[in-house]
């Protein structure tokens, strides 16, 4: 076994739950016979999260903003790289923009999915075959190895909240010694993927009829949707916490990893949830259950299974008077309840439940 360190970059997805499933391609990697150095090159939004990965040794902030082509400054960023003296280029992203960085650093190896023309940027382009790997992790592990070698099973994607952290966060909103359940409403994607607001309202008064507190997390863009769910979901005796777009991501992860349970949509706070342990209960609608699942050790996927399932569109396509958004308004308050029920009768007794993963179709 050799004893010199390969150098790897990997080019990191733009979406928060894309890079926490990324984390079982890190865990692979650094699994392998051969010692290595991982450098993450991601968004400047992702470097919180990257912090919780022992994995990744450097994180680099990409300096273009999603979407922003700009093949010139690429060019002149990846030519920058060349003095780092990479031995290999993992690329996650399907996109010709993405690759461009590690040809211009040279990189000897440079492995990734074809995908808009890439043969000429990647030296390692290999063509996907989605039955082979029909899940995100199983896609993002196989380019750790040679092209058609069998895959291990998947790490669990991990990310680390201690208890000190914990502590800190629960200190500075008021959450210590308090039973909370915490429910993501957003989804970055579009509105498709979200459950409704008025079936979250709801789901705040059962709680908090059980002594329960909700804690609303999200990203500034849910702020107007969180207050619609606190103000219909008002108690006489104690109020939903509304902490859309108030935390850091830093704040997000810990306070997801005191929870006793978390309710949320398909969706990059799902999937942290799942990485650092916490029960979840994680609903469907336009996406795969399949290709990107909740992969914590106690997990209900509630799901519909509607024909057009899933259409993975932004908006529902289908008219307000023909079953308009029906895969998200037909899983009903009272199936989510019954799942938290379950989870809550472990987790009230302790935080640790090891219930077996669970996947429920409605």
């Amino acid at each position: 076994m050799s004893t010199t360190e390969e150098k790897i970059l990997i080019v990191g997805p733009a979406w928060i739950g894309d890079l926490v499933m990324a984390n079982s391609l890190f865990q692979l990697l650094k699994q392998h016979s051969n010692p290595c150095t991982l450098t993450v090159l991601c968004p400047q939004w992702s470097l919180p999260l990257l912090a919780r990965m022992p994995e990744v040794k450097h994180a680099m902030a990409l300096p273009f903003k999603h979407g922003d082509f700009r093949p010139c400054a690429r060019w002149h960023f990846g030519a920058a790289l060349r003095t780092q003296h990479f031995d290999r280029a993992i690329v996650l992203p399907n996109s010709w923009k993405s690759a461009l960085i590690p040809f211009a650093a040279q990189i000897p190896q440079r492995s990734g999915w074809l995908g808009e023309a890439r043969y000429g940027l990647l030296n390692d382009a290999r063509k996907l075959d989605p039955q082979r790997y029909p899940s995100m992790i199983s896609r993002f592990n196989a380019l750790a190895l040679p092209a058609h070698a069998e895959l291990p099973a998947a790490p669990t994607p991990c990310l680390h909240s201690d208890s000190p952290q914990r502590a800190q966060t629960a200190e500075a909103w008021h959450l210590t010694n308090t039973p909370y359940v915490a429910l993501c409403p957003g989804a970055e994607f579009g509105a498709a993927k979200r459950w409704p607001p008025q079936q979250y309202a709801e789901l705040c008064q059962r709680l908090l009829q059980h002594q329960i507190l909700p804690v609303i997390l999200g990203s500034p863009k849910d702020t107007e949707t969180a207050q619609h769910i606190a103000s219909l979901a008002q108690c006489p005796t104690r109020q939903v916490l509304n902490l859309a777009g108030k935390t850091s991501l830093e704040q997000a992860i810990d306070i997801l990893a005191g929870a006793q349970a978390v309710v949320s949509n398909d969706s990059g706070l799902m999937h942290i949830a799942a990485a650092v342990g916490r029960p979840v209960i994680a609903i469907y609608g336009p996406t795969s259950p399949t290709f990107t699942p909740p992969t914590a050790q106690t997990a209900f996927v509630l799901h519909t299974q509607l024909a057009c399932q899933p259409c993975h569109q932004r908006e529902c396509p289908l008219p307000h008077d023909q079953n308009h958004h029906a895969c998200m308004l037909n899983i009903s308050v009272e199936t989510v309840w019954t799942h938290l029920e379950t989870i809550l009768e472990t987790t009230l007794e302790t935080t640790l439940g090891t219930n077996t993963e669970t996947i429920t179709d409605i």
